[in-house]
């Protein structure tokens, strides 16, 4: 079963909503424009606001569909939790389009929606709360990957195998956002226009 379920994980999470979304709409190629990134932020920054937002809801659907349905099947937190890493890699690394794919971050919100709904929504609040202060949308999805082993391990039972799995998806996170630290560092990471 599993093996089942990490490769629908991985498929669903491999279809690039900003890709599809650009095309829809007639924009350009994310991965060509901007940051180069098929990524909701991105896809803001070269459309605007509503092709950013049906992004961003594609993104966060193909985290959380593959969970809801080993959910469904009854499978245990541990196996949801490898098909929510393969959802994540398949936005990573797409195999529809080779292997060159978005940070991972609503891909990740969805998952964690999908997997306990408190823990979601410390994220999206999280985010939100250092967006609003800080104005850098990076810098507020790192926190809240930061933050987020600890919750969800609190909030699921206290299950730590479960959660090596999750962290081991927040430290990737961190490392498709290694360029976005160092222009924090430096202090050239763009901030949230208003």
């Amino acid at each position: 079963m599993l093996p089942i379920l990490i490769t629908i994980g991985y498929l669903i999470g491999s279809i690039s909503s900003a890709i599809l979304v650009c095309k829809a709409f007639g924009l350009p190629d994310p991965r060509t424009q901007g940051s180069n990134n098929p990524g909701a932020t991105n896809v803001l920054r070269i459309g605007g606001k509503k092709a950013a937002a049906i992004t961003l809801i594609g993104d966060g659907a193909k985290g959380a569909i593959p969970v809801l349905i080993a959910q469904y099947l009854g499978v245990d937190l541990l196996t949801t939790t490898f098909v929510a890493l393969a959802s994540f890699l398949g936005h990573v690394y797409p195999i529809f389009f080779g292997f060159k794919g978005g940070k991972g971050v609503a891909t990740l919100l969805g998952t964690l929606f999908a997997l306990n709904i408190f823990v979601g929504l410390s994220f999206a609040l999280i985010w939100i709360f250092i967006a609003k202060v800080l104005k850098i949308s990076s810098l507020s999805a790192l926190i809240a990957t930061l933050l987020t082993p600890a919750i969800f391990y609190f909030l699921n039972g206290k299950d730590l195998n479960a959660t090596y799995v999750i962290s081991l998806i927040c430290v990737w996170v961190f490392f498709t956002h290694k360029d976005n630290i160092q222009r924090i560092i430096s202090g050239d990471e763009g901030k949230i226009r208003s």
